[in-house]
């Protein structure tokens, strides 16, 4: 607006240019700005009248993929791709909490379409949508019975001799448990993105979970499975002010189309929760909160000790540096951890999603990620 006072501008706007002399003092320039902002007023409102009265369900998980393997509720995808690097890359995505198609959001938009259009031979782990009936389920079986069987599917379907593994947040300490119990395992790289390892620096969760402040035992037994409604509001109360930050942010974009449905994608994930099974969430507590037994080398699976020092394959750690969920200094402990020659850390702009998922992502994280694994595949 040049040198114009914004109050000037106001004022000949609510007076809706009453004179002509007000009306020429307004430069071409001004008056081109304020029409931009009338014209994306009405699209907003024309936006929020048809989210209100017409909402259209986004399609999600767009890139093409088989049905590999399934196993009661865990199912084994692997994407179409033109495969041009040899060695698989198993993606393993935290258990309960939050659907994968988070992943897969939008075509543009998408880890998934990104890796495998990079020529990745992309498999994906669904552990599945839990429910009572799944309250058995632990971290120890998922660790000493279902990886191992994806880990078998990857090889037979690929025919490589090796893959790679990749853990996000819950996964990627579940993943670590594994490869650091099974060193026999051909892993050719393993890659962590905001998954906590050290668990005394997890943050703001770490403190909710404290043995002297949380009894695991009590809330799973009485309980017994930790509804989705429940995960939720334990994520809404970490940060309580999201939702009016998201509700403002989505009236300043609201005029535009491709941010719109971008937002609606996300939101669909971001309220679509999942329930935990209970003696998953006990382990899960008490073992890696309450304990630290992974980093501190005291975790037992299937009797045998998980030593992350076996874990020699190449390492790459990818932190995010607003992440609340898992603070960078939990995330970058793995690299000291493992015993791996060739290990890195980076730490990226983002949050714990927004590492993952959304432009940031595609700009930042993911180009890095492929870089890495490259010329290591």
């Amino acid at each position: 607006m040049g040198q114009e006072r914004f109050s000037d501008v106001v004022e000949r706007f609510t007076n809706g240019y009453a004179s002509a002399a007000a009306a020429a003092q307004a430069s071409p320039e001004t008056i081109g700005q304020w029409q931009v902002e009338l014209d994306r007023n009405l699209k907003r409102l024309q936006n929020l009248h048809a989210m209100l009265t017409s909402p259209v369900e986004p399609r999600t998980g767009q890139t093409p993929r088989e049905e590999i393997y399934k196993k009661n509720k865990s199912r084994l995808y692997r994407y179409a791709s033109p495969r041009t690097h040899r060695t698989p890359l198993l993606f393993v995505p935290n258990l309960g909490i939050s659907r994968p198609y988070i992943f897969d959001l939008l075509p543009h938009g998408s880890f998934v379409e990104y890796m495998t259009g990079q020529g990745f031979d992309f498999y994906l782990l669904d552990w599945g949508v839990f429910g009572p009936e799944d309250n058995d389920l632990t971290v120890e079986h998922c660790v000493t019975r279902i990886l191992p069987r994806m880990v078998r599917e990857v090889l037979e379907s690929s025919g490589a001799p090796e893959l790679t593994v990749l853990g996000y947040c819950m996964g990627a300490p579940v993943a670590a448990s594994f490869l650091g119990s099974h060193p026999e395992v051909p892993v050719r790289n393993f890659i962590n993105m905001a998954g906590p390892i050290d668990f005394t620096k997890v943050g703001l969760f770490g403190l909710w979970l404290a043995k002297d402040r949380f009894n695991v035992d009590r809330f799973v037994d009485t309980l017994g499975v930790i509804p989705a409604d429940l995960v939720k509001a334990g994520f809404k109360l970490i940060k309580p002010t999201m939702d009016l930050s998201t509700s403002l942010n989505l009236w300043w974009n609201l005029w535009n189309d491709k941010y719109l449905e971008g937002f609606q994608a996300l939101n669909k994930w971001a309220n679509d929760y999942v329930a935990f099974p209970g003696e998953f969430f006990r382990q899960w507590v008490r073992d890696y909160y309450q304990e630290n037994r992974l980093y501190r080398g005291e975790l037992v699976m299937g009797g045998r000790r998980v030593d992350l020092k076996t874990i020699t394959c190449p390492v790459f750690v990818v932190g995010a540096k607003e992440d609340y969920i898992a603070p960078p200094e939990c995330v970058r402990a793995l690299v000291d951890a493992v015993g791996s020659r060739d290990r890195e850390y980076v730490e990226l702009p983002g949050g714990h999603i927004s590492l993952i998922a959304g432009r940031g992502a595609a700009v930042h994280c993911w180009p890095k990620v492929a870089g890495w694994l490259a010329s290591r595949s």
